[in-house]
């Protein structure tokens, strides 16, 4: 599966831009490949699947990823982008966001990596039955690979992350952008990879290679960062501290063995925090106590999304929240924390366990565990959509060591194959997330077959 298709599950991000008042504005969607260069050949037709369009506001619809981006608030009009309807070109284009919701008529605008565009009249392009095509005239794009370097080596970067997008709670109160508008690095030294993720300023950082520390190797991560994992980047025995910042996105990388503390650690009030695409994994040979768990969100931190990850061979994967003397007041009213189309397999318990805070669940494929899958405690609420499990001993608890108990909600959506009994000791709520899903949504029933083709890292030159 490619990262485009991975696209069609994405959320629909609005915020507002300076094009009119309420323009919509989408979080980037770059190419894996840094290095593209446009050429002049004949126009290629595009087709727009109606699974990959979603419905703005008023007429106005939105298609996404278009493959280059188009106008911006500091160029208008530079969008070569043609829109047809059965083979009829539609237009105008270049048209303001608030005259295609509330006139359309056929009028759209390519606005970064967004279509937004009506229908020639105003019926919904998803059940008029009409083929929706676009070009952009004059332009294709070709690529480039330049070998890594053996340090470090810097350009001006053009955008920031892979050609996903984001959903759920990393995407409210703010959104999460990491180094997009920075300069772009690769790395393939410890050294090289600790002084380019250091500091605030927007930064996008390639990994190439393995990465190694040894024991305990904390790494800190500045504000304003995208880390991307090349082909094959591993990061191993490393610590990942994401420690009272904000604005981090992390996608493609393989993180192995590390020692004590979390693969990743989201702590002390970090918040806007995106963990996307990547792969987790120790062993099972060293005993519960030796490695870190895989993910840990704590300390106050909030707005995160975790998505489209592999986590397995390992005993302890995600822990979100706390136990400390200061823990209820540092999270109360933070933690909010999304994960979905996450892949776990072969792993003993907390896919995840939250303490206190409120997660959403959707669309996480649960395998073959031996202790328990979700825990919630110390009042803690998880919200499950169309989870898929399979082989689990326990998927869903609130009865863990004595401690009080959590809350579920959305439990009678998900799937339970071949499982032990759900062990939930507390009433069931009723709590659903601020932000729109439903149209997100994979049915329960095809969750394997998506997650186990999706998840993971990607080919990244």
């Amino acid at each position: 599966m490619t990262f485009g298709s991975l696209a069609l599950s994405a959320i629909i991000l609005i915020g507002s831009c300076s094009k009119n008042a309420d323009q919509p504005v989408t979080v980037p969607i770059n190419d894996l490949n840094a290095s593209k260069s446009l050429a002049t050949t004949a126009p290629t037709v595009y087709t727009m699947a109606t699974s990959s369009i979603r419905l703005d506001q008023g007429y106005a619809y939105k298609f996404s990823p278009v493959q280059v981006s188009g106008d911006s608030n500091t160029q208008p009009t530079a969008s070569t982008l043609q829109l047809y309807e059965n083979g009829v070109a539609l237009g105008p284009a270049h048209s303001v966001h608030s005259d295609i919701r509330n006139l359309g008529k056929g009028r759209y605008s390519h606005w970064d990596t967004g279509l937004y565009f009506s229908t020639s009249d105003n019926s919904s392009p998803l059940t008029n039955g009409r083929k929706y095509t676009y070009t952009l005239t004059g332009t294709t794009t070709t690529t480039t690979t330049t070998a890594p370097a053996t340090s470090t080596s810097t350009t001006t970067a053009s955008g920031s992350v892979l050609s996903t997008v984001l959903t759920g709670y990393a995407a409210v109160n703010g959104t999460t952008t990491g180094g997009k508008g920075g300069t772009t690095v690769t790395v393939n030294t410890l050294a090289a990879f600790k002084s380019a993720v250091s500091g605030n300023s927007p930064k996008i950082v390639y990994v190439s290679g393995t990465i190694s520390g040894s024991g305990v190797t904390p790494v800190y991560v500045g504000s304003n960062t995208t880390i991307i994992g090349k082909t094959g980047a591993v990061l191993s025995s490393l610590n990942l501290y994401l420690f009272t910042v904000s604005n981090i996105i992390i996608q493609n990388v393989t993180f192995r063995n590390y020692v004590t503390e979390c693969g990743v650690y989201v702590k002390f009030q970090s918040n806007h925090v995106w963990i996307d695409h990547c792969d987790f994994a120790t062993d099972r040979s060293h005993g519960w106590d030796y490695w870190g768990k895989d993910i840990g969100v704590a300390e106050g931190s909030d707005y995160v999304t975790i998505s489209w990850n592999k986590f397995h061979d390992t005993y302890l994967s995600l822990l979100i929240g706390s136990v400390t003397s200061d823990a209820v007041t540092a999270n109360t009213g933070k933690l909010h924390v999304t994960l979905h189309h996450n892949y776990w397999y072969n792993v003993s318990e907390r896919e995840p366990t939250l303490v206190f805070g409120t997660i959403h669940m959707y669309n996480n494929y649960h395998l073959n565990n031996d202790g328990y899958s979700i825990g919630a405690r110390y009042g803690g609420t998880v919200r499950t959509d169309n989870e898929y499990f399979s082989g689990c001993r326990k998927p869903l608890t609130t009865n863990l060591d004595g401690d009080p108990v959590g809350y579920f909600s959305g439990i009678s959506t998900n799937i339970y194959s071949n499982c032990g009994a759900n062990d939930i000791t507390s009433s069931l709520s009723s709590w659903v997330p601020s932000y729109a899903y439903s149209t997100l949504l994979d049915a329960a029933a095809n969750v394997p077959a998506v997650v186990t083709a999706g998840a993971g890292v990607k080919t990244v030159n």
